[in-house]
């Protein structure tokens, strides 16, 4: 608009100056519109906004623009910008009373041009007018929508990262207190019944309170590792060492294994590299198995078998104690924090969990562990 508004300045001053050459009214006509064109590169450092300054300079602009009409009615043409330059600047009622001053004298104007009454220069410059203002008022109120409909998608977009922090936060929560609760919290049990059935003994059987004792430093240790490896990286200390999973759940049934409960690991499959998630869940999940078996089964052997499958992973948590009947815990929830912390734990890699067990004849706790995602069949 700018640029065309300095084309059809400099075009209506070549006309009037070709068709009336000589004139006494030529000096003024060619200051007004040096004085026009000067006073029209002011407007954009102005901004768009009608502050007192911006709505000065446009009564100077239109006031000059009608002065050059009334000597030269050629200069009516330069009202096109001018309506646009009054419709971004006023609010809407005014800027289209601005458009119809203008449009007036364009009519008056042509009218006098060309010498005679025409209807098209009557009736077509309003139309023209009406066009132009509604298709920009239209254009202006789309905007706003767009503006509107852009701040709500980033009101919106804040308001769905706020909800998925917070959802992050009790995920990272829930996950934390099964990761308690399967190294710190039953270390701090096992540590509890060591150090009772050594104050049981002590008198009776020295060289036994001061086994379980010895049990109860190493299960410190080990809860001071995981202590320490929570504050690095909250990955298992056993894992930490590099040797795998299956190196992990050996030195698991190494250490839980003592006086009263025998656990033995096998490892069947080929080895094969686990992911990082895998492998930790897999060793707390043994971890909150045998803790389940210490405190719950009664049981004097438990045997821990890994199985890698080509699609999956398969561990199991095998004891001969008292067993119990899992439709009747899971519906009382007697079984504490422990399954339900296996099977959520199972459920976030997308793994399941059975349990096979009776009333005398010990428990199978079986968690699978898909390596690949399944593929589609259609």
């Amino acid at each position: 608009m700018h640029t065309a508004f300095f084309l059809l300045l400099a075009a209506s001053l070549a006309r009037f100056l070709i068709r009336h050459p000589g004139e006494p009214r030529t000096p003024w006509i060619i200051a007004l519109s040096v004085s026009l064109a000067l006073l029209y590169v002011l407007g954009p450092s102005l901004g768009t906004r009608p502050t007192p300054h911006r709505l000065a300079w446009l009564t100077l602009v239109v006031a000059a623009w009608g002065v050059l009409v009334m000597l030269a009615p050629s200069f009516a043409w330069c009202a096109v910008p001018l309506f646009y330059t009054g419709l971004r600047t006023l609010p809407p009622r005014a800027a289209l009373l601005l458009v119809a001053v203008l449009t007036t004298f364009v009519v008056a104007a042509q009218l006098e041009l060309a010498g005679h009454f025409d209807p098209n220069l009557l009736f077509a410059p309003p139309a023209w007018a009406a066009v132009a203002s509604a298709v920009f008022l239209y254009m202006q109120r789309q905007a706003a929508r767009q503006r509107d409909l852009i701040d709500d998608l980033i009101r919106t977009r804040r308001e769905l990262a706020a909800t998925e922090r917070r959802e992050g936060t009790l995920a990272e929560r829930q996950r934390l207190s099964m990761e308690i609760h399967d190294t710190l919290a039953q270390g701090l049990s096992s540590q509890q019944m060591l150090l009772q059935a050594a104050d049981r003994v002590w008198d009776a059987d020295p060289a036994k309170a001061r086994t379980h004792v010895r049990t109860a430093e190493s299960i410190t240790e080990r809860g001071l590792a995981e202590a320490r490896r929570f504050v690095h990286d909250l990955a298992p200390a056993d894992l930490a060492d590099g040797g795998g999973v299956t190196q992990a759940l050996r030195a698991l049934a190494e250490r839980e294994s003592d006086a009263g409960l025998t656990v033995r690991f096998h490892a069947e499959g080929a080895p094969v590299p686990l992911p990082d998630r895998v492998g930790s869940a897999l060793l707390r999940i043994a971890q909150g198995a045998l803790a389940n078996v210490r405190e719950h089964a009664e049981a004097t052997t438990a045997a821990l078998t890994l199985t890698l499958l080509d699609d999956q992973v398969v561990l199991d948590v095998a004891d001969d104690g008292r067993g119990f009947t899992p439709s009747a815990a899971r519906s009382t929830g007697v079984r504490g924090h422990g399954l339900p912390a296996i099977r959520a734990r199972a459920g976030q890699l997308g793994g399941r969990l059975t349990i096979e067990s009776a009333p005398g004849e010990g428990t199978v706790l079986s968690v699978s562990i898909p390596l690949e995602p399944p593929l589609e069949t259609s």
